[in-house]
Formats: C-alpha cells, structure tokens, sequence
C-alpha cells in the first residue's frame, strides 16, 4: 500500500481530515488500508488536540467497498482466515463509530458497500446530489454483516431488511429520508464550507462534554423510560457538573469570559 493510499491532516483549528486517496479504485479498501483507517481514527481519538474528524474520499467516489484484488484473494481464504480478516474491519468501523470526538463524513459520489458502514459510523454525514449508497453485498453472494450494528442503526430494522437484500442504489434525497443523511448541498464546496462552519462550532464545545453526550446517546438511546435510566441520568449530569470541565465551562459562562479549552 502507498503511504498516501490514506491520508492524515490536522488542521490548526483541530480537526483531522482522513482522506481514502484511491480514486483510480473509487477509494475501495483493502486489508492495508482498513488497516491505516483503524490506526489515523485511533490516532485521532487519542489526540488532545483533534477536536473534529472529516472522512472523505479523492476523486469522484467517496468508498466503492472492497477492492476487487482483495475479494480474489479472500476467495481463497479457510474460515479462520476469513474470520481474522473480517474482525479487522470490524474493529476498525467500531473505533470510528465511538471515536469520542465529533465525527462528520462528506459523500460527494458512490458509497457502496463498506463505504455506507464509514458513513454510518459517522456522527453526520453530509452529501452532495451525486453521492449514491448500495449495500451490494448480496450481489455477489454476501451480506453486510460487519456493517449492519450501524447502518441498521442509522436507517432502522425496516429499511435495514429491504436494502440489505434488494442492493437497490440509495440516492441522496433518499438517503437522507432514511436517516443516513444529514444535509444536502449542492455542490462538494458548499458541503465543505457548511462542515468548516460546523467544526468551528464543534471546536469552541467542551471536549471531555462532547466526549460524554456522544456515549449518552449511545448508551441511553432506546431504552425504555424506567427509574433507573432516569436515576442513571442525574449521576451523569452530576458528575459533569461535579467536573474540572464542567465547573470552569459554568465559571466561564457567568464570568462572561471564553472557557480555558478555547485557544
């Protein structure tokens, strides 16, 4: 794999772009390249400095998949093989799905396969008019399976059970009716300058906040409403309160100054 099949930039505001640089495959993967997706989201999320990631795709497509040299190489793989393989991207879609910074994906064109679980995993995805998702798996035989825990999050069990097994193509429009989208723009300038002025937003937030409201969604979300998960919700707000971050975010608010996060 080239160095630059992957590309990792941190910007002087905080945000991190990674840019799958393979637009002769239509950024397609393989097991290098989730790989060193895996490593830039772990180095992201342990970075103090990262406050934001962009995840986006050189060229006219955002993810075709797997690469087809990859898929003539797994064609002979033993189960054990296949199962090691199939665990490393797992891994890697879980550590960007919970990367405990704000997450954002830019689809400009194709999102097929794996690609719809990057956008799945992010906490928005913004898109241009050309982006179009597949879940092609079942084209060639397979299913979506280390993707499904977030795409079947993002678009719900019944939308799930259809385009998991019809492999129809998923326009914007469409995408964004399903949940998968987040906004629509025009063009990839407009979605760039809406995500600068969103990160600018992200980067003046609380870290360790934004940190621990992406968990609460994660962990309070569908559960049914009970005492516990209401008591459960006071312990979290009192312990943020009770935080170095949360006192000097209060202390800050009322003193009328900027809070000490922001440079």
């Amino acid at each position: 794999m080239s160095e630059q099949d992957v590309i990792y930039q941190l910007d002087s505001n905080g945000v991190a772009s990674v840019t799958l640089n393979r637009p002769e495959v239509h950024n397609a993967f393989n097991d290098e390249v989730v790989a060193a997706l895996h490593e830039c989201f772990d180095r992201a999320g342990k970075d103090p400095a990262v406050r934001a990631l962009l995840l986006r795709g050189a060229g006219k497509s955002f993810c075709a998949g797997g690469d087809m040299n990859w898929m003539k190489r797994m064609a002979n793989y033993s189960y054990e093989e296949n199962l090691q393989d199939s665990r490393g991207i797992a891994a890697m879609l879980r550590a960007l799905n919970e990367l405990p910074k704000t997450t954002i994906a830019l689809v400009q064109g194709a999102a097929y396969g794996g690609g719809v679980g990057l956008a799945a995993c992010c906490d928005i995805t913004v898109a241009t008019p050309r982006a179009a998702f597949c879940l092609s798996e079942v084209k060639v035989g397979m299913i979506p399976a280390t993707i499904s825990p977030y795409v079947a999050r993002a678009i719900g069990q019944r939308a799930a059970r259809r385009y998991f097994t019809t492999a129809e193509v998923i326009n914007a429009q469409r995408g964004f009716e399903l949940g998968l989208v987040s906004e629509i723009f025009d063009s990839e300038e407009t979605a760039l300058a809406f995500i600068s002025k969103l990160a600018d937003g992200v980067v003046r937030n609380g870290p360790a906040a934004v940190a621990n409201a992406k968990r609460l969604a994660f962990d309070l979300t569908d559960r049914p409403l009970s005492d516990e998960l209401i008591e459960e919700s006071s312990q979290r707000i009192a312990r943020t309160r009770d935080s170095d971050e949360g006192r000097e975010g209060l202390s800050a608010f009322l003193e009328k100054r900027t809070p000490n996060w922001i440079s």
